[in-house]
């Protein structure tokens, strides 16, 4: 049996959207209005369910493929903009989450599946940027995004740890496969204004998490039972 410094994680890589910031209300309520004004019959809880964690590119991919509907030119550029106009207004950080990271004591980092601007801007306008610093990455420095381990594998390369060393923190199904397929632990998050529909967490333990938390307050004891 592992000692308990021995499980200590090495690093632990937080996802964004939906764990540092409660951005996922509003990013797929604009992703779900962009949706029907090109005549995608689909309604909010559809595409949480399908697209949460999921990147823009792969979402588009799913929209031709499942509904037989090409996005006309401009479409991705208009919802990330109309996206990023309603975060400048509404975004939060999840609760306790600055103090939560600040106590920490372990390297981390950020690997998401948000593209750049959207993920600095997002992290710049919650304050939580300057926790980071450059250790922050995105889906859109790797071939492909989750749920495949691409991006994890890539954040834990540049922090210099080993996959089985790293903790995630991810409040999607994919972001949770994509950590197990990395080799990593991983803990399921439920604070995110989008987890009304599951508060105990069953999709992602179902996909692999080690365990469900819902409150940043809880975090160091996540950490010491990783």
């Amino acid at each position: 049996m592992l000692d308990a410094h021995a499980r200590t994680p090495a690093l632990v890589i937080f996802d964004c959207d939906g764990v540092l910031v409660d951005s996922e209300p509003l990013s797929l309520a604009c992703l779900t209005a962009g949706l029907n004004r090109i005549g995608v019959g689909i309604t909010f809880e559809t595409v949480r369910a399908r697209f949460t964690g999921t990147s823009m590119v792969s979402i588009m991919e799913h929209v031709a493929h499942d509904y037989g509907v090409t996005a006309p030119p401009g479409f991705v550029d208009t919802v990330k903009a109309e996206t990023l106009a309603l975060f400048d207004t509404e975004l939060r950080a999840m609760r306790g989450v600055a103090e939560a990271v600040s106590a920490l004591g372990l390297p981390a980092c950020v690997a998401s599946s948000s593209d750049p601007v959207r993920l600095r801007h997002s992290l710049g306008l919650t304050g939580l940027l300057p926790l980071f610093g450059e250790h922050v990455f995105s889906s859109a420095q790797v071939a492909r995004g989750k749920p495949f381990p691409d991006l994890f594998l890539f954040a834990a390369e540049r922090m210099g740890a080993a996959p089985e060393s790293c903790l995630v923190i991810e409040d999607s199904v994919p972001g949770v496969t994509a950590a197990r397929h990395a080799g990593m632990r991983v803990a399921g998050f439920t604070g995110g204004g989008h987890w009304g529909h599951d508060p105990a967490g069953a999709d992602l333990l179902r996909a692999g998490a080690d365990r469900v938390f819902s409150d940043f307050a809880d975090l160091a004891g996540v950490i010491a039972g990783a």
